[in-house]
């Protein structure tokens, strides 16, 4: 009898999380297995043809994972446009001019929607075209766990607060920043490496290639050639990030740290004597080190505090929420 009685009493405490909340829906790689077993083959085929398309796509589409998962939770958030109610998070400074690839997740998800009607979220969509990036590339995979619902809202403050670290960031601040959504200096070292593809533009490494003492030399006076001064002089050129092989996922942007060639003031400062310079150059030696954990780490911040259960809602498409 007393067995029954807290077997009884588990089961409605457990009634009342999923009703309050939902505190105990989780993220799980088979979320999609019965409601749309075709998700990953319907996102692959629209963004494999804009990658074939435009091959930087790839690090930006990625990139528009993390911006999203560091803002309030792997959310959707990123993906809004403004509304007469709130401002989004499309032109705060991280990605004003900068987060792009929007238009390919609205061809995605319309892809989706055709398959699976209001099933998959557009924040499940931006977990897996990171997965589809990487892959891409050349890079590792991963098992991507779904399950998240989007988010009603965006916040161009929260955007704005530094939760995503900005280019001039002292080794400190990554560490700090990267802490605080749960991820560890491994996985922030890890996380960099995705920074082995995509490009920059002018604003964010000006003031390293002509002020800062821990750089090359020629690597210094290429990119001032693609980087003017005075200020506002080609702020819109691009240089890659890894100067060696800006389009394929490898282990070449650590080893471009050791030769002080680190496009951004912050990736240099994961080789500059620092605590980091060991994980630096064990990626730079053994990118199989590098895969796996950038594998385990991106895996770790999909899961950045989730919307799930009855919480947030699936966007029919990716700019508005649903009316």
């Amino acid at each position: 009898m007393a067995s029954s009685i807290i077997i009884s009493s588990t089961l409605i405490a457990c009634t009342l999380c999923l009703m309050n909340g939902t505190l105990l829906a989780q993220l799980t790689p088979e979320f999609y297995s019965q409601s749309c077993p075709r998700v990953f083959e319907a996102v692959r085929l629209v963004f494999r043809d804009a990658v074939a398309r435009e091959r930087r796509m790839g690090a930006s589409l990625l990139r528009l994972h993390f911006h999203d998962c560091f803002v309030n939770g792997c959310d959707g958030s990123v993906l809004l446009d403004d509304t007469p109610t709130f401002r989004g998070e499309k032109t705060a400074a991280p990605n004003n001019n900068s987060a792009r690839g929007f238009e390919v997740i609205d061809m995605i998800k319309s892809n989706v929607e055709r398959v699976c009607p209001g099933v998959v979220s557009c924040a499940d969509i931006l977990a897996i075209t990171a997965l589809e990036s990487v892959l891409a590339l050349g890079g590792p995979t991963w098992t991507v766990k779904l399950g998240r619902r989007d988010s009603k809202s965006a916040s161009l403050a929260a955007a704005n607060s530094g939760v995503i670290p900005p280019p001039q960031s002292t080794l400190s601040n990554l560490i700090n920043r990267f802490q605080a959504v749960g991820l560890s200096t491994q996985d922030m070292v890890a996380l960099s490496g995705a920074h082995t593809i995509g490009q920059a533009r002018c604003t964010t490494f000006r003031a390293r290639v002509y002020n800062d003492t821990n750089i090359d030399p020629a690597f210094a006076k290429l990119q001032q050639s693609n980087c003017p001064l005075p200020t506002g002089s080609g702020d819109n050129n691009l240089a890659p990030l890894d100067v060696e092989s800006p389009d394929d996922f490898d282990n070449s942007y650590y080893q471009n740290l050791i030769s002080q060639k680190g496009l951004l003031r912050s990736d240099q400062q994961l080789h500059n004597g620092g605590s980091t310079d060991s994980l630096v150059e064990e990626y730079s030696g053994n990118p199989q080190s590098f895969y796996e954990d950038f594998a385990a780490a991106m895996v770790k911040m999909g899961d950045i505090r989730p919307l799930t259960g009855a919480n947030g809602e699936i966007r029919k498409k990716c700019r508005v929420v649903n009316s």
